[in-house]
């Protein structure tokens, strides 16, 4: 599941400055593991765990009211929440760590299967279709119409598959379920906040993991990152494209988008290579099996001076990038920039930001 995230319609307040301004932000609200081996449940499992469920409950209205969520909107969604067992299941089906910490398996199945001429294709049309609202988000955020779209496509397959879940329920079951429960009983809490906003439950729909909408936004993004795009007064992730592609922009902008820097290219290294020359002995903080796959970092005459040559479009002579070989030696390398991390930080898997910046591409025919 993605970034736990990245990912509207309302608000009193937010007309105003909307409609002078489409891509004005809307106000901001206040503030406020091991994997789990597949299982089975049984029917006496499942009703002791319901009677906890029932008592859980008082801690989330607790934690609501101290987060300055209103009574009112305690009182319409705690007595009701409902342990969801199919989001438990799905949970604890996820995938744990891969046995073997060195193994690289390759992009390239990854590529056939996310990265498909439908997408392409559709992507073009979206492109299209949305051409002067992209190139507005893009000229405010400095993020690429066609990354935007990358994600898009990327995530809910231009919005055609975004979630069904009881956004509530779902949170309320996986911050019981305890494997993660901070973060959960935090996406919990903003979605209580979200509908003191004015945001229905009935519009909470998303993933069994609490995404929802075009960008598949936690609560949490959505109430910092959400967009108006279209000019009403509104930011609706669920039904607005033009809402979606805002908050999408700027969640990238927010993640360090660098506007005018590519997310890196395809080159193509020279048989004598001297990969020990640029391994990068800086453990990163964040991510670490997805960074421990890049090189140091170098600027683009300093990968030219090795020998490495760009397939088509190169990176400025001072960009810095890092070098990654999805597919291992002899296969299509990349030099990634920081606009690639950036990518990461919606998802922290290479096969996503790579299968991103490559749909992004072909979207607009690079």
């Amino acid at each position: 599941m993605r970034r736990l995230f990245a990912f509207m319609l309302v608000m009193t307040g937010a007309g105003a400055s909307a409609q002078t301004d489409p891509l004005a932000p809307l106000p901001e609200p206040r503030p406020a593991a091991a994997a789990i081996q597949p299982q089975s449940i049984t029917p006496a499992a499942a009703a002791s765990t319901l009677l906890g469920f029932e008592g859980y409950k008082q801690r989330l209205g607790a934690l609501a009211r101290s987060a300055g969520v209103r009574q009112a909107t305690v009182q319409s969604v705690v007595p009701y929440l409902t342990l969801n067992q199919r989001v438990i299941r799905l949970d604890r089906a996820q995938p744990g760590q891969i046995n073997n910490p060195n193994s690289t398996p390759p992009f390239a199945p990854y590529r056939r299967r996310h990265v498909t001429s439908d997408l392409i294709q559709r992507g073009a049309a979206k492109y299209r279709q949305h051409y002067s609202r992209l190139m507005q988000v893009e000229q405010r955020m400095g993020v690429p119409a066609s990354i935007i779209l990358g994600i898009y496509g990327k995530e809910t397959s231009y919005g055609r598959i975004t979630g069904t879940f009881d956004v509530l329920d779902a949170l309320a079951t996986l911050a019981y379920e305890g494997r993660r429960r901070d973060l959960f009983e935090g996406e919990f809490v903003a979605a209580l906040k979200l509908m003191d906003l004015g945001y229905s439950r009935s519009r909470l729909r998303g993933s069994w993991a609490g995404a929802m909408g075009y960008p598949q936004f936690m609560p949490s993004v959505v109430l910092r990152l959400r967009m108006d795009g279209d000019g009403d007064g509104f930011a609706d992730i669920w039904r607005s494209e033009p809402d979606a592609f805002a908050s999408i922009g700027n969640y990238l902008r927010d993640a360090g988008w660098r506007a005018g820097m590519l997310w890196g290219v395809p080159v193509r290294l020279p048989a004598s290579f001297n990969r020990a020359a640029v391994r990068n002995p800086v453990t990163a903080k964040d991510c670490p099996r997805v960074h421990a796959r890049h090189s140091r970092p170098m600027t683009m005459a300093q990968w030219r001076a090795m020998g490495v040559a760009p397939v088509a479009r190169s990176l400025r002579d001072s960009d810095l990038a890092t070098l990654i070989e999805p597919d291992g030696r002899g296969e299509t390398a990349y030099l990634v920039t920081d606009n690639y991390r950036a990518i990461l930080k919606y998802n922290c898997s290479n096969f996503y930001a790579l299968s991103v910046g490559i749909l992004a591409d072909r979207i607009i025919g690079r």
